[in-house]
């Protein structure tokens, strides 16, 4: 509206402070598409300028510095227009103004910081310019991070460190490998992780936001940084580096002590710190962390480990890949470094079943089928209230938990057997079917049949082959090779395999190979009915049958050579030597 733009122009530095803040005002309270994209970028232009040059000699003051800057932050919420923001110098100056209003208007300093944020997000180029090295706002942001002490600080801050490390750049590396005042950046995200997880738990503002910032963020190193670190590793799947190992005692830490959320039970921050710890590799150095039965108090000031861990980086998809790799076995050695430590932690093993029974209880409702129509509105209806994006899917949600669950598996024989016997415990009732179950089990066997839920059910078959020590004669032995066909055959096991050697799970009645279910057959295969003729009547039972034979063998329905040796088999099977 040329209205406004003309009163903002109309100002002087003998204009009354009212009048200033009112125009300001206006700007404010103007619906979005109150103005132009040549009125908004004319605007957006003036303000830069004025606010660079504040002073009793220009049309704003120092004090008008915080009303100013709302008034920038909200015409730059719309992309049209809003482009002046972009530019270098304007970055540059949206900086200076954060440092140089920090000590006398925090508020002020805040929005600067709050304009940055949000041309980051709407323009992807400009994340480029921000962390150029005219610029340098990675490193500026960095040590305001490590400055900041309240959550909504920390969410500004983090979520500008998050979208400034979305893509692989030199700054990744500088902020890992580069100390500032003695530290790098893996020391300054734990204590920050902690300071802010005290305050989710007190349940203070922002507090859950500026969680989820900090491990988004963590989570861009953990997936960028071993690539860039190392370029020769950039084909390898699962690699690592030991500059990130210090993240994980603070990301294990985030994972066990939030609470559980209702209605929904996964939501940001558990669903961000789920994603970083899917990242990480189980190596040898990393497994006593992993392990730790170390509990952190959150309600005290926690001191940051220096303890060496490890690191890797890898997509949800890539990190999948790991488990899912066609043809290709996973078969847990003896001798690993996994199976060297016997003792799990039970905490997180403890914790990480405890969230898949109440999440797949909550989206998957007694028995239900997971690709009815039922169960995919109710998702959606979930997703209205849960403050996560609306084309989130039921895959992107749950998949990562399934994946941390295959992993904690692979750690060590104990922490398998756990998963293992929760799941199909030696006790389970085989009498009905398993895919009717209205348990974990169930529910698992049900999705290995879907037809929607494609990544989450190659996330269930991947846990239950890792529980099941990755053998696929175990697995099939316990839930029934009918139900795990389709994705053994992905793993490139075209037939069924034999029983395992030795069952722990066996019991006194025999369970059918194909459905899991108990067999109305006993251990030697044949029915007891059969077992308690005599030879009389088996005489006449294969006459029945070689009358059969030869009735099919006229009418042509079977291929002739076929008949014919079915019908020579059966009479010299009947005839006496």
């Amino acid at each position: 509206m040329t209205d406004i733009l003309r009163s903002y122009t109309d100002l002087s530095s003998s204009s009354p402070r009212f009048q200033v803040a009112a125009v300001l005002q206006s700007i404010i309270n103007a619906l979005p598409l109150t103005f132009d994209q040549s009125t908004r970028a004319a605007l957006v232009r003036l303000l830069l300028r004025d606010l660079r040059t504040s002073s009793s000699k220009s049309r704003l003051f120092h004090k008008d510095a915080a009303l100013a800057l709302l008034a920038l932050k909200t015409l730059g919420r719309i992309p049209v227009g809003s482009e002046p923001l972009t530019e270098a110098s304007s970055l540059c100056t949206l900086m200076e103004l954060s440092s140089s209003l920090y000590k006398d208007d925090r508020n002020a300093s805040s929005e600067a910081l709050k304009c940055i944020a949000n041309t980051l997000l709407l323009y992807d180029y400009a994340r480029v310019t921000f962390i150029s090295k005219e610029v340098r706002g990675g490193e500026f942001c960095a040590s305001l991070l490590e400055k900041a002490t309240t959550s909504e600080q920390l969410f500004t801050l983090s979520r500008i460190m998050f979208l400034a490390t979305a893509s692989p750049s030199s700054l990744i590396l500088t902020l890992v490998e580069d100390k500032r005042h003695g530290r790098t950046i893996i020391d300054v995200i734990p204590t920050k992780i902690d300071m802010v997880l005290s305050s989710v738990l007190a349940n203070k503002a922002f507090a859950r936001d500026a969680l989820s910032e900090l491990l988004k963020f963590s989570f861009n190193l953990l997936l960028h940084y071993p690539k860039a670190s190392s370029p020769s590793s950039r084909g390898q799947q699962d690699f690592q580096s030991s500059n990130l190992d210090g993240l994980l005692p603070s990301l294990l830490r985030v994972y066990r002590s939030l609470p559980r959320t209702f209605p929904v039970p996964l939501v940001p921050p558990l669903t961000h710190a789920i994603h970083a710890l899917v990242t990480i590799p189980i190596t040898h150095s990393l497994i006593s962390l992993w392990l730790s039965t170390t509990r952190n108090s959150t309600s005290r000031q926690l001191q940051s480990s220096h303890t060496p861990r490890p690191r890797s980086s890898s997509t949800l998809d890539r990190a999948l890949n790991v488990f899912t790799a066609g043809r290709r076995s996973l078969s847990i050695s003896s001798n690993s470094p996994a199976s060297l430590v016997g003792n799990s932690h039970r905490d997180i093993v403890f914790r990480t079943m405890d969230l898949l029974e109440i999440v797949f209880s909550f989206h998957f409702p007694s028995n239900s089928n997971p690709d009815s129509r039922e169960v995919r509105e109710a998702f959606k209806n979930v997703l209205v209230g849960s403050g996560m994006s609306t084309d989130t899917s039921l895959d992107e949600l749950v998949s990562p938990l399934l994946l941390l669950c295959t992993r904690i598996c692979m750690i060590d024989h104990t922490s398998r057997k756990r998963v293992r016997e929760w799941i199909i415990p030696p006790s389970l009732d085989r009498s009905y079917p398993l895919d009717e179950r209205d348990d974990f089990l169930g529910r698992c066997i049900r999705l290995l049949g879907s037809v929607y839920h494609t990544r989450l059910k190659a996330s269930v078959g991947e846990m239950l082959y890792a529980a099941c020590d990755c053998d696929p004669s175990i697995l099939s032995s316990l839930v029934g090779y009918g139900h795990v066909a389709g994705f053994l055959f992905n793993k490139g096991i075209l037939s069924a395999p034999p029983p395992p050697s030795t069952d722990s799970h066996s019991s006194q009645r025999v369970v059918n190979p194909i459905t899991g279910t108990y067999d109305t057959m006993p251990q030697n295969g044949m029915n007891n009915s059969i077992v308690e003729m005599t030879e009389e009547e088996k005489e006449i039972e294969m006459d029945k049958l070689f009358v059969l034979f030869d009735r099919l063998d006229r009418s042509g329905a079977p291929p002739t050579n076929q008949g014919r040796v079915v019908h020579s088999t059966v009479k010299s099977k009947r005839t006496p030597k």
